[in-house]
């Protein structure tokens, strides 16, 4: 079980307002497996995940002036935790 699996949790508008509703979305490593980062978050903050979801996100082409570049795809999970349980990641 690598700790180094997770890189940080994603803060933005959308993952503000689900965890509201005890879900949290963290950026993971791309050969990062469900069962592995369960137990992970688990361990490391000390809370019980009752479902998570894997997304992987495609690499999109960005074009500056005449240049195009391409931005990396990543693999994001949102975890659901218990009911009553929270994690103090996101700004309030």
């Amino acid at each position: 079980m690598n700790k180094f699996l997770i890189k940080k949790p994603i803060i933005a508008e959308k993952a503000i307002k689900m965890s509201a509703l005890g879900k949290y979305v963290f950026m993971v490593a791309s050969e990062a497996t469900l069962p592995e980062i369960k137990k992970i978050v688990e361990k490391t903050y000390n809370v019980k995940i009752i479902k998570s979801n894997v997304i992987n996100v495609k690499s999109k082409k960005r074009r500056i002036g005449r240049s195009i570049s391409i931005k990396p795809g990543y693999k994001k999970v949102i975890v659901t935790l218990k009911q009553g349980q929270k994690l103090d990641i996101l700004p309030q």
